[in-house]
């Protein structure tokens, strides 16, 4: 008589939440103009996508990695139909989630950290530059003014995260990590994409290596998936809010900016649910299709 199989053990996403943000913590380098800021006990921590950039930064990497041919448009194309499908349908497979996650990133399994970073800088120029929202720009630059530490929250790479925080003229970055061994990656992920409570847990971490007090702090996000990240600061703030956020902000009596044309605000508000946590799952899906069948 064959043995009833073992329930598999769901995934313990808190812990790898927490190792994500600790990972992204760890890999944080500051500037070396802003080692030693005037007001060390206080920072201010923004969002990438759609706060700072029209977009989502990884959607434009993808793009211009695409372009490299890092990957086909049959094989982005199929996994955003699976993606669109789940959320249209509203079933998700937990199992299925957590795969996806963790192998996220496997499209640059052999590729080598310096070979993304420098593909990362030609990316931020044809792609990126162009799209840094002016308004979130300049509170950024308000808070550098003020002798506080500005630092990007994302999920996207931290290569590309750090590229972007550089370019700006920022502190420095916190994102996704992907494993890399003697400079190559691995294709795995350390913990779980640094997205929702992952990203408080990655600013609690800088907070306590840093010396920061939270409650003299900024958090800027346009989503409701970061309210973890907002709600653990002094000030936080709604910039080019989704509509469940920027009903959020308004109950508790947040600050919220919005730099969009008044048509885009009113079809981003719209479509936010649909689309905007879609952007990093469909393209991160799309791109772990490709290390599967590297590696098959």
């Amino acid at each position: 008589m064959t043995p009833p199989e073992k329930p598999r053990r769901a995934p313990n996403l808190q812990r790898r939440s927490t190792l994500a943000g600790e990972a992204a913590a760890a890999a944080a380098e500051v500037e070396a103009a802003l080692d030693h800021p005037a007001d060390a006990g206080s920072a201010a921590f923004f969002d990438v996508d759609n706060t700072v950039m029209q977009g989502a930064s990884i959607f434009h990497l993808a793009r211009g990695l695409h372009r490299r041919e890092f990957f086909t448009t049959r094989e982005i194309l199929g996994a955003a139909w699976k993606q669109a499908y789940f959320r249209i349908v509203g079933v998700e497979d937990p199992e299925h989630v957590a795969e996806a996650r963790s192998s996220a990133l496997s499209f640059i399994a052999g590729h080598t950290v310096a070979e993304l970073e420098e593909l990362g800088e030609e990316i931020f120029d044809e792609a990126m530059a162009h799209r840094i929202w002016p308004g979130t720009r300049a509170l950024a630059q308000l808070h550098l003014d003020q002798g506080q530490r500005v630092w990007l929250v994302t999920a996207a790479p931290i290569e590309i995260a750090t590229t972007i925080a550089r370019r700006l003229g920022l502190t420095g970055a916190m994102g996704t990590v992907a494993e890399h061994e003697n400079g190559v990656y691995t294709g795995r992920l350390v913990g779980e994409m640094l997205h929702g409570p992952a990203k408080a847990e990655a600013i609690k971490a800088l907070a306590a290596r840093e010396g920061l007090d939270l409650s003299r702090c900024s958090a800027y996000s346009d989503s409701v998936n970061d309210l973890p990240m907002l709600s653990m600061v002094g000030d936080p703030v709604a910039i080019n809010p989704d509509f469940r956020l920027r009903a959020h902000a308004r109950e508790q009596g947040w600050r919220i900016r919005d730099y969009r044309t008044g048509r885009k605000a009113a079809r981003a508000g719209l479509m936010a649910a649909a689309l905007a946590g879609a952007a990093s799952g469909t393209v991160a899906a799309g791109l772990a299709i490709k290390g599967w069948r590297d590696h098959s």
